[in-house]
């Protein structure tokens, strides 16, 4: 059998499913298994402390001494006074729409994200997406898409 034709059904599905619109690049995600993002370990923000976004204006990794569960998921911080700012206002820290891509719930589509490199704090809100590309197209329009993903997002959060 040559070796093109091996691959040939797995590639005619993907081209199928994206063709039909059941496929994205990120492969969207239809359950959360809690009020937040949980594909990664059952850690918000993947790990990364959310309240560093505000106070350091970087993306820093939590520690597992600092955790709070909150929304389904264990948050982890750097320090103790993050995670105590955290447990004092979860509203102010948390990411928007469950720490799912922002840009994705814009168009319907619940997608993962890179807290390294997919973030951005608009009007006092943390923001996450799934990757570089996104975030600066999310960038280049935040409150068209924040509007978009605050009218999506009750659907999608079920």
């Amino acid at each position: 059998m040559h070796s093109n034709t091996r691959t040939m059904p797995a590639f005619i599905a993907v081209l199928l499913a994206l063709l039909i619109g059941v496929a994205t690049p990120a492969m969207a995600v239809k359950t959360t298994g809690g009020e937040y993002n949980t594909l990664y370990a059952n850690l918000g923000a993947k790990g990364y402390d959310v309240v560093a976004y505000f106070t350091d204006g970087r993306p820093t990794p939590g520690s597992d001494r600092y955790t709070y569960e909150y929304g389904g998921v264990k948050w982890q911080f750097a320090s103790r006074e993050h995670r105590e700012m955290f447990v004092a206002d979860t509203q102010k820290y948390a990411p928007q729409y469950g720490g799912f891509c922002s840009w994705g719930v814009s168009v319907g589509k619940l997608f993962d994200v890179d807290p390294v490199n997919g973030w951005k704090i608009v009007e006092g809100k943390l923001y996450l997406n799934f990757n570089s590309e996104i975030n600066s197209t999310f960038a280049k329009d935040p409150q068209g898409y924040i509007a978009k993903a605050n009218r999506n997002w009750p659907s999608l959060n079920r």
